[in-house]
């Protein structure tokens, strides 16, 4: 039986590889081997922060409503528990794009977490 080379597939593979190394830095974009470790590597990079891109803009949105709540004098937590008492169910993605575009609706928004508060407490 003939001996198998398989020339055309590994140059496809290595252009393949190079191709997406495109942009590194010295011979990381040149050389096939260093261009598949760096190619693997940001892979991972990108596997592990989509998961992570999650939280941070979690914590973004909980920043920006504690702050509009603070200009309405409420903190986050007495914020988020008076909305739960008044029966309002936005989310924070929604409630910090209010808090940062439309400052008197959460203002309104504030004053029926507030009034749900003093109904508890009273």
């Amino acid at each position: 039986m003939a001996r198998v080379k398989g020339g055309t597939s590994s140059i496809n593979r290595h252009k393949k590889v190079l191709r997406l190394a495109k942009g590194y830095r010295g011979r990381s974009s040149k050389c096939f081997r260093m261009a598949l470790q760096r190619l693997e590597k940001a892979l991972q990079y990108a596997y592990r922060d989509r998961r992570a891109k999650k939280a941070e803009f979690r914590g973004l949105w909980i920043q920006r409503i504690n702050a509009g709540a603070r200009l309405n004098g409420l903190t986050y937590s007495k914020m988020m528990g008076g909305l739960k008492l008044a029966g309002i169910t936005l989310d924070r993605k929604v409630l910090a794009d209010i808090a940062v575009r439309d400052p008197a609706g959460f203002a309104s928004i504030a004053e029926q977490a507030k009034a749900a508060l003093a109904k508890k407490a009273a």
